[in-house]
């Protein structure tokens, strides 16, 4: 894992931060699991607009990703690692012993030619997948369910990890990405390892172009809007703006949204930090 500095040989450059893509070891996916991926471009079933700052960007094709892992006790190798553009983190090519091929998210330090599997039988080493009574005390996971036979939910983007703190019947508590530690059925599987690309957190844009690119479209600064855009808009020569809230109203800088009532509050030991 390492990222480059570029020279300033354009403006665009001079800021530059670009990944080194040293783990990736192939630039071509694999074909019979690639989906087309439609466009919205922020609009509903209706045509209307219904979430700004979307439209453009490259066109790309959805890799389709095993978040289930449930073909279980059957060893698969890893073909290669590969980029994947509707994602933070790299995807991992795997063969099955029967000749089957999926892609699951890589876990850092994967590498090719090495043999994963799920299952209570799988070890709990990087790539397997296993339940989370399976797995020790303290170890790093990642690719969470938080319901059995879900598919991972928890911990996917680039770089991030939790960890497994206890076991109590048939709930282990968990340490999320986000600092909140709470209980999860114990049956749920989860990933040994951080997942991969943890360097995408240093990466710089340079340019507002390769925002475009990526199909986000300009924002304007709420303070520079009317009253009747904004509720922190108007006012006479350079206003402030007041106490920062969201177009409807909502107030932003640690206001909690999250329902007092909400059924899965007794799940949640600690609230993760603001």
């Amino acid at each position: 894992m390492s990222v480059r500095k570029l020279k300033p040989v354009t403006p665009g450059q001079r800021f530059r931060v670009v990944n080194g893509f040293d783990a990736i070891t192939t630039d071509k996916p694999e074909k019979s699991l690639l989906a087309p991926l439609k466009k919205s471009g922020g609009r509903n079933s209706q045509g209307k607009m219904t979430m700004r700052q979307k439209g453009g960007g490259h066109k790309r094709r959805y890799r389709v990703i095993d978040f289930k892992r449930d073909k279980q006790d059957v060893e698969a190798t890893v073909k290669s690692i590969q980029y994947d553009p509707n994602r933070t983190s790299f995807i991992a090519l795997l063969e099955y012993a029967d000749g089957e091929k999926r892609y699951v998210i890589a876990q850092n330090g994967l590498q090719v030619g090495q043999k994963v599997s799920s299952g209570k039988t799988a070890a709990p080493e990087i790539g397997n997948a296993l339940p989370l009574s399976e797995i020790p005390l303290g170890t790093i996971i990642s690719c969470i369910e938080l319901r059995p036979t879900q598919g991972a939910v928890m911990a996917r983007s680039a770089g991030t990890f939790a960890q497994l703190m206890a076991k109590d019947g048939k709930f282990v508590t968990v340490k999320m990405p986000s600092g909140e530690t709470r209980l999860i059925l114990s049956g749920c599987l989860a990933t040994i390892g951080a997942v991969s690309n943890s360097d995408h957190q240093l990466l710089v844009s340079g340019k507002a172009g390769r925002s475009r690119w990526l199909g986000i479209r300009p924002r304007t600064r709420p303070v520079a809007m009317n009253p009747v855009d904004h509720p922190m808009g108007g006012g006479e020569g350079r206003a402030s703006g007041g106490h920062p809230r969201s177009r409807n109203g909502i107030p932003a800088k640690g206001f909690r949204t999250r329902s007092k009532t909400k059924s899965t509050n007794k799940y949640i030991i600690e609230r993760r930090k603001k």
